[in-house]
């Protein structure tokens, strides 16, 4: 196995100039760093991680952690933050809790017996906070995404969910619609709680009446309840005809479900959702979306989290980003100028 010293002597330097290299420290001329490096990759050698890392006190690694892998939103933000990562020098692990507080805390033991130097987190929901108290006693670093969680200071990068929900309400009842509904995730994440706010004030201000049974609460992930979002709208003796949905996630449980039942959008119920679906909304731009800078969560994110590293005792006070959502207009709401419209039973 090659080691620095084999380095040190057919480089014709001491073995503290060839650490000095390797682990980026120290004032060495660019003619004896280049030289070092061509013989490192002459030789083959591959740094022992594990070494540096007792040595530096850190190993260069980060963790993401978010809630659902297959969401548009969350494979953008990754892509962000590894961008942020990478550029900084940093690995980048990944880890996907589909909303399950057990899966978390799995997790956050794998984050501690991997050493990671810190953590972006977008928590399943205000019951994290053990796992988050976890982290800040052992001392590594973490920003939160997308959510708060009640009774932790930390940095956060949010998005303004309570003015989405109100602009997407808005924008229905501007557009004539009278029954508006919302599914929304649990009332133990603090995004849902706000988009109900938001859509709450916007009934409010459009002097719209809260239609009994039209606010249903489910999750924002893999684990909504499909079966309950059916039941929740076979349930209604007077269908909404529009429906503001919580995330991308929902917005097509919706469709599917309405589907199922002949029941097509937007012609006979209009619907409008949080987050864009990705990729596949430039194949058909359908859904009229609150779209949310999900690259720049992760990248920022991911920024700030690197400077706590880098400087942890003087990097201030806990910053909290809120980025503003853009309302991208479609085609999956109809027009009801009378404010009026056939009444359509839910069976």
């Amino acid at each position: 196995m090659v080691t620095i010293y084999d380095i040190a002597a057919q480089a014709g330097v001491s073995a503290m100039t060839v650490s000095r290299v390797i682990n980026n420290t120290g004032k060495i001329s660019d003619k004896t760093r280049a030289k070092v490096k061509r013989i490192m990759e002459q030789l083959g050698y591959v740094p022992n991680q594990t070494a540096r890392s007792l040595v530096l006190h850190q190993t260069r690694i980060l963790f993401l952690l978010i809630t659902d892998i297959n969401n548009p939103f969350y494979t953008t933000l990754a892509r962000g933050a590894e961008d942020a990562a990478n550029k900084n020098g940093f690995r980048l692990l990944f880890g996907n809790s589909d909303e399950n507080l057990d899966k978390e805390d799995e997790y956050i033991t794998t984050i501690l017996m991997t050493r990671a130097d810190g953590v972006l987190i977008a928590p399943a929901g205000d019951p994290s906070l053990p796992h988050l108290e976890t982290l800040r006693r052992h001392k590594v670093p973490f920003v939160l995404l997308d959510r708060e969680v009640p009774g932790i200071e930390c940095d956060v990068v949010l998005g303004d969910s309570k003015e989405g929900g109100r602009r997407l309400a808005q924008h229905l009842a501007a557009r004539g619609h009278r029954r508006i509904a919302l599914i929304n995730g649990s009332p133990s994440v603090s995004s849902a709680r706000l988009r109900l706010q938001g859509y709450q004030e916007a009934m409010k201000l459009s002097d719209l009446p809260g239609e009994e049974g039209y606010v249903y609460e489910t999750s924002f992930g893999p684990q909504s309840d499909l079966s309950g979002i059916e039941a929740w709208l076979d349930g209604m003796s007077l269908l909404p005809t529009a429906i503001v949905a919580g995330n991308n996630v929902l917005a097509v449980e919706v469709i599917r479900v309405l589907r199922k039942r002949g029941i097509s959008v937007p012609d006979e119920v209009s619907l409008v959702c949080f987050d864009d679906l990705g990729p596949y909304s430039e194949v058909d731009p359908f859904l009229t979306v609150f779209a949310q800078q999900a690259y720049q969560f992760g990248y920022m994110g991911m920024q700030m989290l690197i400077e706590r590293i880098q400087d942890r005792e003087g990097s201030g006070p806990w910053k909290k980003i809120v980025l503003p959502g853009e309302l991208i207009i479609r085609r999956s709401v109809a027009n009801l100028p009378d404010g009026n419209s056939e009444d359509r039973s839910a069976d």
